[in-house]
């Protein structure tokens, strides 16, 4: 007869869940727990669930349990163009909106959650049904999900019947390909323009330039916040807020509707929907505000939250990450932060350079700048501001990690590799869960990860090379 689990130990393990994934297990879902553990225990190399539930408990969960444990605890049900009337707004109100209102800026979508990719490659068609010239349509969409397994499949676009069951067949006929055992893969073109990445909507950090999570027009999290606990769907939907540019769309499932969550956001009534809008922000004053202490609970940040500081918030900065504050442009370099933060990216390049001007030493102001032309799409801007960044301070090590990205985008692969590993070898110093400064509260171990997953989409050639040097 196999162990069973005691309720003591399935209520300790379901409230740590929730907390470190948000995978919510009330009571009645307990057995579904305790079925995910047990499936989980051989790849972890425990004998048994409550054995392996018991180890689990020890210590903080790190990246690599989290993946597993989201791996046999969460279904992936979906399909493309899932509830339909969501897919008609988007179409009819809110893209046409968001494409006017966005002047020269690319429109920035995410699918958060996105399960195996059928979501976020339905927006993909939707964006090339409005402008079939889709290079010249400036969208990017990034997907992001907890789960591994899920991202693989979505990032592979093959698919079987059961995800067309609400689609047209002149859908299929335009936007895939027909695959071996009846199967159909998307068409390179429209992969192209979506982005998968690992995200935890209940631990990583969130907007931020680090993660691509900032400015948002239009954010999907659909079927999601209904697995939370309240208070953790709480501090999702602030965060969700505060990622969407002035004006921005969340669209969640019509179950998921409520007037409490969504408070801080308009509710914008539609025949058979309702859609929740970014309530504006106050307006941001003409001249920078005198240097003042920095209010409690902001971190330095890639992307400054604009929000209230809440009890999730990290603590003031401190050391190595407060002297980037401490400096004669740390006025305007606050505002470039709430600028950035707002999707107002001509403004925020603009505080930057005041900071610049104030401060000529600051390596922070030249490292803001560098992310907001990267959000501008001016990559050989971002490059030398970057440069810049390092000559000021060879240890800068997220500007090491942007470099890195920078050249990764543009082919450079060799230049790429030589960024990662500095960075890499300036990660060594830290502890793996020692926030770094500058990066809104990003672990050096977290960036590792992230490093590493980038290394490995390098070619294989640059990799080998990099291993016959070392």
């Amino acid at each position: 007869m196999r162990p069973v689990f005691s309720r003591p130990l399935l209520s300790r393990l379901s409230t740590m869940l929730a907390a470190r994934t948000g995978l919510h297990f009330p009571k009645e879902r307990w057995g579904d727990l305790e079925k995910g553990i047990a499936a989980a225990a051989p790849v972890f190399g425990m004998p048994d669930a409550p054995s392996c539930a018991r180890w689990l408990l020890e210590g903080p969960l790190t990246r690599n349990q989290i993946e597993v444990l989201a791996a046999h605890l969460t279904v992936g049900e979906t399909y493309f163009f899932r509830d339909e009337r969501c897919f008609e707004l988007l179409e009819q109100h809110v893209l046409p909106e968001r494409l006017q209102a966005r002047a020269t800026r690319p429109l920035r979508i995410w699918s958060a959650g996105c399960c195996t990719g059928e979501e976020a490659y339905s927006i993909a068609m939707l964006l090339d049904r409005l402008n079939p010239h889709g290079a010249e349509c400036g969208a990017t969409i990034l997907a992001t999900d907890i789960n591994p397994a899920f991202l693989r499949k979505a990032a592979q676009g093959i698919y079987g019947e059961w995800s067309f069951r609400a689609t047209p067949a002149w859908l299929r006929e335009r936007y895939f390909d027909p695959a071996k055992n009846s199967r159909f893969e998307i068409k390179q073109a429209l992969r192209h323009r979506v982005t998968f990445s690992y995200l935890n909507l209940a631990d990583d950090i969130y907007p931020s330039l680090t993660n691509n999570t900032n400015a948002m027009d239009v954010i999907f999290c659909r079927n999601v916040l209904m697995y939370f606990t309240v208070a953790q769907a709480k501090k999702v939907v602030e965060n969700l807020r505060c990622s969407l540019v002035e004006g921005g769309w969340l669209i969640v499932s019509p179950a998921e509707t409520s007037t409490r969550l969504f408070s801080r956001f308009a509710a914008v009534e539609f025949a058979g929907a309702v859609l929740y809008r970014k309530l504006a922000h106050t307006p941001l004053p003409a001249a920078a505000p005198p240097p003042q202490p920095l209010v409690a609970g902001v971190a330095p940040a890639i992307a400054w939250h604009a929000a209230p500081p809440g009890p999730d918030r990290a603590e003031p900065p401190s050391g190595e990450a407060a002297a980037y504050e401490d400096s004669a442009g740390a006025a305007p370099l606050r505002m470039a932060r709430v600028c950035a933060d707002q999707g107002k990216l001509a403004e925020a390049a603009q505080w930057c350079e005041q900071a610049i001007a104030a401060d000529k030493l600051d390596p922070a102001s030249q490292y803001l700048l560098a992310t907001v032309r990267l959000e501008q799409g001016q990559s050989d801007a971002a490059g030398e501001a970057l440069l810049r960044t390092l000559y000021l301070d060879p240890d800068f090590v997220l500007a090491h990690f942007a470099l890195g990205s920078v050249c990764l985008s543009q082919s450079r692969h060799r230049e790429a590799q030589r960024h990662f590993d500095n960075a890499l070898t300036l990660l060594q110093v830290h502890p793996q869960d020692e926030p770094l400064p500058a990066s809104d509260g990003l672990t050096a171990g977290r960036l590792a990860e992230i490093i590493g997953s980038l290394c490995a989409s390098l070619p294989r050639t640059t990799t080998e090379t990099r291993q016959e040097r070392a």
